[in-house]
């Protein structure tokens, strides 16, 4: 028999026995990799506080049902339909642990991170529980310590409360326009007080920086064209003021037009007030009559 013919031959009997082995080896094969997804399902229900959905992240996780929402209502804060409404828009989520999730996703859908924090029943942080990121819990769960991935990885951080432009209309269109010059943007330190006021004052796009330090005016530049007013914290010696209208001085000179700081709160807060460190809700929620006015520049 030709060289050839033989091994055409010796190809086709080990091909046929091949094809043998792996439907022998199939079956158990199947049943290992099940018994390492429920295993890894295991260890993600006793060490995971995400959900291990097999979707969107975002979505997997929408739920109005954390403690921080249910306590927004029975709190008095919003309605039960504001809450809701509230909680669609600004996309919240809940761990599970029972943690509300504030998603900060930009103006064209990108979700740059997660905070995670717990509140209590009273509508008020839990201070025995530190909030965390969805990004270092991922990490923590499925990157070692040792992993070169951990320096690689660094989530960036954005506005919460940025993708609501999306839905004002594509830049540049008529929509668009007429959003800008009917709107401002208003921006607080806390993502609750973003949430709750963008029920009582809707004609302001709401948005947290997450902390005082955290506003900046890199931040800021993703604002560009819209009116822009800053509503900081109070304190007995005016630092949060102080700190913001220094950005805001800033980020007017990258912007090209106006950043107003709104002293609202140094002009209404008492002094015991300003020693609890009040914010805008605080202010309104102990019986203030003041309201947010909207920045003056065109």
């Amino acid at each position: 028999m030709p060289l050839k013919a033989n091994i055409f031959k010796y190809l086709k009997n080990a091909c046929a026995k091949l094809r043998s082995r792996l439907f022998t080896l199939m079956p158990s094969f199947k049943t290992l990799l099940q018994e390492i997804n429920q295993r890894e399902a295991r260890r993600a229900d006793r060490y995971l506080i995400l959900h291990r959905g097999q979707g969107d992240l975002v979505e997997c996780h929408l739920s109005c049902s954390s403690m921080f929402c249910r306590s927004l209502v029975t709190c008095g804060y919003l309605t039960q339909q504001q809450m809701e409404h509230a909680s669609s828009r600004y996309r919240l989520g809940m761990s599970r642990d029972g943690g509300v999730i504030f998603w900060q996703i930009s103006r064209s859908g990108t979700v740059y991170d997660g905070k995670i924090m717990y509140y209590r029943p009273d509508c008020h942080r839990d201070h025995h529980r530190h909030p965390t990121w969805v990004s270092a819990e991922l990490k923590r769960f499925y990157l070692s310590p040792d992993d070169e991935l951990n320096e690689v990885i660094q989530p960036a951080h954005s506005l919460f409360g940025l993708h609501l432009l999306q839905a004002a209309g594509q830049e540049g269109s008529a929509e668009h326009s007429e959003e800008k010059r009917d709107k401002t943007v208003a921006v607080v330190e806390s993502e609750k007080t973003a949430v709750i006021c963008s029920e009582l004052f809707p004609d302001y796009f709401w948005m947290a920086t997450g902390g005082l330090s955290e506003l900046s005016a890199s931040k800021l530049l993703s604002l560009r064209g819209w009116k822009i007013i800053l509503f900081p914290d109070t304190d007995p010696e005016g630092t949060a003021y102080r700190t913001w209208y220094q950005v805001a001085h800033e980020a007017e000179w990258l912007l090209g037009h106006p950043v107003t700081v709104s002293p609202l709160l140094e002009q209404h807060a008492t002094p015991t007030q300003k020693a609890a460190k009040i914010d805008l809700v605080d202010l309104l929620s102990q019986g203030s009559e003041a309201r947010p006015q909207k920045s003056s520049h065109s």
